[in-house]
């Protein structure tokens, strides 16, 4: 049988992390942009850990808020001096992650799609996902999974379900934001999962009756 990563009580639906992040705005002045950055910090550190200077690391952005914290990851990697390449199989239009993608690109980030990177970063999508998905993000999804590489998701894999009857991103290791998810518990007892400080604060954890986790640290 296979264990819980989280307890249920200590863990949230994505529907409640919605709450959670639209009240982190709304009442404390916490703005999206910053959470952005605070994630993709923090992908970018734990991306690092596995990564030499002569590793290949493909990060895999979508036209969301996710997309955005993986830009930033992208941004700050190739400022360390890494070889950072973006897989971007939608159009970017959404200002946000735009802006992030200027910026990635001017930083040393590759707009080019490698065939065997060491390292592959699943940030296309987020958790107001959509399912069953559309048929140029389930394309990368089965070229990484088929890959050797050491596989990365932001948040929650991409095409996580609940009931796990769904094709998805096989992440070795997780960087969830803010909080524990129960959605998370589907994953194999395997997959390393990790919490990202993005700057909510103690109060609202209070609010939905779960501690203040213990965040990623590298």
């Amino acid at each position: 049988m296979k264990e819980n990563h989280f307890k249920t009580t200590e863990a949230l639906s994505l529907a409640s992390f919605k709450e959670m992040d639209y009240l982190a705005v709304a009442q404390y002045n916490l703005p999206i942009a910053l959470m952005m950055e605070n994630a993709g910090l923090q992908l970018a550190n734990l991306i690092a850990l596995s990564a030499t200077k002569a590793s290949t690391i493909l990060i895999g952005v979508g036209n969301g808020n996710n997309g955005g914290g993986g830009l930033v990851a992208a941004r700050r990697l190739a400022a360390w001096g890494y070889e950072v390449y973006l897989d971007i199989p939608v159009e970017i239009t959404k200002l946000l992650p735009a802006e992030q993608l200027e910026r990635a690109l001017l930083f040393g980030a590759k707009k080019e799609v490698i065939a065997t990177p060491d390292i592959w970063v699943d940030a296309y999508l987020g958790f107001s996902q959509r399912l069953p998905l559309g048929e140029a993000f389930l394309t990368r999804m089965q070229a990484a999974n088929t890959s050797k590489a050491i596989r990365i998701s932001l948040d929650i894999p991409m095409g996580i379900s609940e009931d796990g009857t769904q094709p998805m991103f096989q992440a070795d290791q997780v960087l969830t934001l803010a909080a524990p998810k129960q959605i998370l518990n589907t994953l194999s007892i395997k997959t390393k999962i990790f919490i990202a400080d993005i700057g909510i604060p103690h109060g609202i954890y209070e609010k939905f009756n779960i501690p203040m986790p213990s965040f990623f640290k590298s």
